[in-house]
C-alpha cells in the first residue's frame, strides 16, 4: 500500500490481560486509540513440576518456543542457555526477539510467522526428538505434524491462559464506537472468546470493522466469521499490525470521499 495520511481511529486488540502495551503505542504513532477486549490473562507455572519438566525439554537437540510469554515464562523458571548443536526456534520475530533478550542469540524464525512457517523450517525436516516449551491451548497442530513425520515431542508447558469474563465498561466502549475503526486479528482463539461473550449488537459491531490479520489463515478465518473488510498485515508484530490498519483506513476514507464527489 502507499503511505497516505493518518486519521483518527480506533484499533481494538484482543491480547492478554495487561499485554496491550505495545500495540497501544503503535496505534498511537499513527494517530490511533487502542480499545482492550481481553479475553484471559496468562499465568506462569511456577511449581515444581514445571520447572523439572522445562529442564529436561531443554536438554533436547531441537527446541521450539510458541510465543514470546513462553520465553517470558521460561526464562523465569531457570536461566536459558543454548547447548552446543542446539537448534533454538521461534514461531515467529517477536519470539525470536524474545529468546535474544533472554541471552539467546541464534534463535530462528520463520518468515511466516505460524507453525506452518516452523515446520518449513530445515532443523523440523527430520528431527528425531523436538521440545515444545509452550502453553496448553492454541492451534495444536505443530505436536500432530511433527509426529506424523517420526518426531518424538517433549512438551513443557509454562505457563497457562486463564479465561477472563469481557468487563461490562469494555462492552459498552465497543458499543459506542466511532468509525473508522480496526481488529487487530493474531490469535484466532482470542477472537472466538471473545465473540462467544459479545451481545449481538456489539458482534455486530465488532464485524463492521476492518479485519487486520496477522496471517492469511487468519484472514480466511475472519472472511468466515463474518468480516468482509479484511487486510492482511503479514505479521502479527504491532508495528506491522498497526500500520496496515492506518493505511487500510484511510484508504477506505479517501476512498468514501472521492465517491461522494
Amino acid at each position: 500500500m502507499n503511505a497516505v495520511r493518518p486519521i483518527p481511529w480506533t484499533l481494538v486488540s484482543l491480547r492478554a490481560r495487561g499485554d496491550h502495551r505495545a500495540l497501544r503505542r503503535a496505534a498511537a504513532r499513527h494517530g490511533g486509540r487502542l480499545l482492550a477486549l481481553s479475553p484471559w490473562t496468562l499465568q506462569a507455572c511456577t511449581d515444581e513440576a514445571s520447572r523439572q519438566r522445562l529442564a529436561e525439554v531443554l536438554q533436547l537437540p531441537v527446541l521450539v518456543f510458541t510465543s514470546p510469554a513462553a520465553v517470558r515464562a521460561a526464562a523465569a523458571l531457570q536461566p536459558l542457555q543454548a547447548l552446543p548443536g542446539q537448534h533454538w526456534l521461534a514461531v515467529g520475530a517477536g519470539t525470536a526477539a524474545a529468546l535474544r533478550r533472554a541471552g539467546v542469540t541464534a534463535a530462528q524464525a520463520p518468515r511466516r510467522m505460524d507453525s506452518e512457517g516452523l515446520l518449513a523450517l530445515p532443523a523440523l525436516a527430520a528431527a528425531p526428538r523436538v521440545g515444545l516449551v509452550t502453553a496448553p491451548g492454541g492451534r495444536g497442530m505443530l505436536t500432530p505434524a511433527l509426529q506424523a513425520r517420526g518426531s518424538t515431542v517433549l512438551r513443557a508447558d509454562v505457563y497457562e491462559r486463564v479465561p477472563l469474563a469481557l468487563a461490562d465498561a469494555d462492552i459498552q466502549r465497543l458499543l459506542a464506537l466511532q468509525a473508522p475503526a480496526a481488529l487487530a486479528l493474531s490469535s484466532g482463539e482470542a477472537m472466538q472468546q471473545v465473540l462467544a461473550q459479545l451481545p449481538a449488537p456489539a458482534v455486530a459491531i465488532l464485524r463492521g470493522t476492518f479485519a487486520v490479520a496477522a496471517s492469511e489463515r487468519l484472514a480466511t478465518l475472519a472472511r468466515d466469521l463474518g468480516w468482509e473488510q479484511v487486510v492482511v498485515a503479514g505479521s502479527p508484530r504491532p508495528a506491522a499490525l498497526a500500520r496496515t490498519a492506518a493505511q487500510a483506513l484511510a484508504e477506505a476514507s479517501a476512498q468514501a470521499l472521492t465517491t461522494r464527489v
